[in-house]
């Protein structure tokens, strides 16, 4: 179910309107009324009206046939002014363009949201396998290294608090305790960079390294990613990955810099 805000003080007609366009972004692409209605927990009428009001403000659009609804491209400007405007991604765009030029690899930014991390721009050398990563989608933190850089601003018992104690398998190779995690991420600290393989998905691996702002924080972290014949599986202990260390490594310090780091 998509939850719905409850605080006090919030506006009811919002936050409704705010779920069923979170429904239609819950991984089909047109869903009945019904099974938005579902989703957010709303009651059928009002999941009819919320959604026509929707329609007729270009939030959402309704297939003349199927009568499925789906998200509007009318949501597509404002979240492109949100993404460009944001500073992370006006200093890493180009950085991270040249970087997968260079490399052939795919290469991601990415900030901490909650208990997630959400991509702000992904882009694909012609040695990446094909992503399916978007600016705006998310991905758990502690299966990716992207993940653990954005984790290592964080103290251990702040990253209890955030994950909780139960963390999920993605394959057979995650990391599913924060002891380990912590040992990761004290490494992580150590060396500048994280390194994931095969966590998240099998056959593939990833380099990532922090970007901080003026004040010194982590504010995003930036991956190299592809798969484990171009950066090495898990028993290469650094082999392949090493003439890729610096690169990440260099470029975060350039997207940092360019946030006021020194």
């Amino acid at each position: 179910m998509v939850t719905r805000a409850t605080d006090v003080g919030t506006n009811q007609s919002v936050e409704r309107a705010v779920s069923v366009l979170r429904a239609l972004d819950s991984g089909r692409p047109e869903l009945r009324v019904s099974d938005v209605a579902e989703l957010t927990g709303l009651g059928s009428s009002t999941t009819s009206r919320l959604l026509s009001t929707l329609e007729r403000l270009d939030m959402v659009e309704r297939d003349p046939v199927s009568n499925l609804y789906r998200l509007s491209l009318g949501l597509l400007p404002l979240a492109a002014t949100a993404v460009n405007r944001h500073p992370v991604h006006r200093a890493a765009r180009m950085v991270l363009q040249d970087l997968a030029t260079r490399t052939g690899l795919g290469a991601n930014v990415a900030v901490r949201r909650g208990g997630e991390l959400m991509f702000l721009c992904n882009f694909e050398g012609p040695r990446a396998p094909k992503s399916y990563t978007q600016s705006g989608h998310t991905a758990p933190l502690h299966a990716t290294s992207i993940g653990k850089c954005l984790l290592s601003g964080l103290t251990p018992k702040e990253r209890r608090t955030l994950l909780g104690a139960a963390l999920d398998a993605h394959t057979e190779y995650t990391t599913t305790s924060h002891d380990p995690l912590d040992a990761e991420i004290d490494t992580v600290r150590r060396s500048g960079y994280a390194v994931e393989a095969e966590e998240r998905a099998l056959g593939r691996a990833s380099l990532a390294a922090p970007v901080r702002d003026a004040s010194g924080d982590i504010v995003a972290a930036i991956s190299l990613w592809g798969p484990t014949s171009v950066l090495g599986d898990r028993d290469d202990a650094e082999g392949k990955r090493l003439a890729l260390v610096r690169e990440v490594i260099e470029a975060a310090d350039a997207i940092s810099q360019a946030l006021g780091a020194l």
